[in-house]
């Protein structure tokens, strides 16, 4: 099967947790693509929820779809969010950031009773950095972060959408760095990195995760924290 196809495979089974009267979290991606239509179709068939958007593009589907945004202001604490994963290994740590709502998301999760993330069989991996460590920072210091992380040789590039400059929903940068050849625990580096005026946040999420679910095949498996 495809990792198209496995995606809504996992997405199919994530949002079986979702019940009315819930207040939800919906990622941004390829693979919470799936998820946000599947719930916009339990929607239509008379589920009641009220949902917080992780990114603009998450806010303008959902609203396509008839879910009922609102504010995270408004909704204080959200029972469950959904989100995929750049990358996902076994002890529930995770690279996100590919599709730029890092910040949002990170936000979202840390004010989420039960974080789901959904995944196809790629994403699965025994150690996190084959994909790049997307991190956000302001524009006013970019330039000067990259030379910092030139520094510690983590192989910085900004990334760029196009010829121009990419910019995040909240308007600030995304520098992709290299962290396959760090030998130091993964909540060290994340404290060191932000720890650099001007980095807003980073793509590791390493404590927030409370199920994840990969599609292999037809087949989905769920593991819990």
């Amino acid at each position: 099967m495809s990792g198209v196809n496995e995606k809504k495979v996992a997405a199919l089974e994530a949002v079986k947790y979702v019940k009315s009267g819930m207040k939800v979290g919906l990622g941004t991606g390829s693979t919470a693509l799936y998820m946000i239509q599947a719930i916009g179709e339990m929607v239509k068939n008379g589920l009641n929820i009220k949902a917080v958007a992780t990114s603009v593009e998450t806010e303008k589907l959902a609203k396509s779809l008839g879910i009922e945004i609102i504010t995270l202001a408004e909704a204080k604490r959200l029972d469950i969010t959904i989100d995929g994963a750049d990358e996902v290994n076994e002890e529930f740590q995770l690279i996100k950031g590919g599709g730029g709502a890092l910040l949002r998301e990170k936000i979202v999760a840390h004010n989420t009773n039960l974080n789901i993330i959904i995944v196809d069989s790629s994403k699965k991996v025994s150690r996190l950095g084959k994909f790049k460590l997307p991190i956000e920072t302001i524009p006013f210091a970019t330039q000067l972060i990259i030379s910092e992380l030139e520094a510690m040789n983590l192989e910085p590039i900004q990334r760029l959408n196009g010829d121009q400059v990419y910019r995040t929903d909240e308007n600030n940068d995304i520098i992709d760095v290299n962290i396959w050849n760090c030998d130091e625990p993964l909540s060290d580096l994340e404290q060191r990195l932000k720890a650099i005026p001007g980095i807003v946040e980073t793509g590791l999420f390493l404590t927030t995760t409370n199920v994840v679910i990969v599609a292999e095949g037809e087949k989905s498996v769920s593991r819990k924290r």
